[in-house]
């Protein structure tokens, strides 16, 4: 006796703890889009990516500061043979002088240096260099935040499909049940001699089609339950309950696309390509820079010099910038011409999708519509099928294909009300305005 009561506690024991280990969380639709924004991987890239652009400019700025280089060494010299070249005067009696080389011994050397380089002119390349980085930091920018508009969308999918999945749970188990007390009510009477075995048998084929679309149902849920939690970064046993409050019908205007983000960061990047080429163009100018520096030299036992500061102007030019630069230059003003055409083709087609996304929009409210009234249909049409079946006016297929309509017409009726709300973020997408939507929420 005792053992029985431990077996039967331990599933008890084992199912407790499955429950608690598998926490559950409320989010409703602006939860999960500012946590996609703020804490997912991806969030995270388009943030480094802007960052990134920031330091890339501050290395190009950092250009136009003057390079200062300072060095020193010292050597052991080994038998050095030194001979000066300067004459050393030696006195020999009162009045006579004799002339003669000296030969020091010299063991060591001693030298240190410091240079300064000051760019004055370089055709202009290192403004422009400045201004192409800039103008690459704010075509990163828009594109961080065109790809962060992507992020709340793909948020706001996998949600929905969240949402679906759970709702057509909910509606398959209750169909179940009732499917159950049919095969239940069936089995009765065809053990009684009032059902045909065959119409026992339909209502148990429904029965088990029932089971294999919830046992479906229910793998999508949690195939889609994982995929949210990895996108916001959260423990992978938390079981996500969607709200279906959040999954509203909402009005819009008429579509525009002036505020796309990845248009405005192909407009910076054209802007940047154009200082490239005046980048390019600057190697026909010679480049002008302002020198100066700082020498100390000891040479052992020989030569010591201190003090000797040097100032200048200092010039150069590539002969060769005459025949090379062409080349760079025109392939910059053909890598400017190729992403006018891209901006041209992004355009259009950023117009087209605004206006696919209105129309599916509109038509998520109009199907919506249908559906209500498909559902009060169906559920009128079953109540009148099922009176004829008690009353022995319809046969069990009638039964059973309005049971079937009536489930659809409920599955159709949650799928339209959450296709309202994608298409709706969508065409706040296709417009550019899906992040500032929830930020002013």
């Amino acid at each position: 006796m005792k053992t029985r009561f431990i077996i039967t506690a331990i599933p008890l024991f084992f199912s407790l703890f499955v429950s608690q280990a598998q926490k559950t969380q409320n989010l409703s639709l602006d939860d999960v889009v500012q946590m996609a924004l703020t804490t997912s991987d991806a969030s995270k890239i388009n943030a480094a990516q802007v960052t990134q652009a920031q330091q890339a400019l501050k290395v190009t700025k950092n250009n136009q500061y003057p390079d200062v280089d300072i060095s020193g060494q010292y050597r052991y010299l080994t038998n050095a043979d030194v001979k000066l070249q300067i004459p050393v005067s030696t006195t020999s009696g009162e009045n006579s002088e004799e002339q003669a080389t000296a030969s020091p011994d010299v063991n060591g050397l001693l030298l240190g240096s410091a240079n300064v380089s000051m760019p004055l002119f370089s055709g202009f390349k290192l403004k422009n260099s400045i201004s192409a980085s800039e103008n690459k930091l704010q075509a990163a920018i828009y594109n961080a935040a065109n790809d962060q508009e992507e992020l709340a969308l793909r948020a706001i999918q996998t949600y929905l499909n969240l949402y679906k999945a759970n709702a057509t749970i909910g509606l398959f188990e209750d169909n179940l049940k009732s499917a159950n007390q049919r095969v239940t009510d069936f089995s009765n009477m065809e053990a009684n001699g009032l059902l045909a075995r065959n119409d026992l048998l339909k209502a148990q084929l429904q029965q088990a089609n029932v089971e294999l679309a919830l046992a479906e149902a229910k793998k999508n849920a949690k195939i889609l339950n994982y995929r949210l939690n990895a996108l916001l970064k959260l423990p992978e046993e938390t079981q996500i309950s969607t709200e279906v409050n959040a999954v509203t019908p909402v009005a819009s205007g008429l579509p525009s696309t002036e505020n796309r983000n990845d248009l405005k960061a192909l407009d910076f990047q054209e802007e940047a390509l154009q200082d490239q080429i005046k980048v390019a163009k600057a190697d026909y100018y010679p480049s002008l820079a302002l020198v100066g520096g700082y020498i100390a030299l000891d040479l052992n036992n020989a030569l010591t010099v201190t003090n000797a500061m040097n100032v200048g102007v200092g010039v150069s030019y590539n002969l060769a910038s005459l025949f090379k630069s062409k080349a760079n230059v025109k392939l910059a003003e053909s890598q400017a011409q190729q992403l006018r055409y891209q901006i041209d083709e992004a355009t259009a087609q950023a117009k087209v999708n605004a206006q696919n996304a209105f129309a599916e929009y509109n038509l998520a409210l109009n199907t919506f519509e249908v559906y209500e009234v498909s559902k009060e249909q169906a559920e009128e049409n079953y109540r009148i099928v099922k009176d004829k079946y008690d009353n022995g006016l319809s046969d069990t297929n009638d039964l059973l294909e309005a049971d079937v309509q009536q489930l659809q017409a409920n599955i159709n009726l949650t799928y339209a009300k959450a296709d309202i709300t994608q298409t709706y973020y969508q065409l706040l997408s296709a417009e550019g305005v899906l992040t500032k939507q929830f930020s002013q929420n």
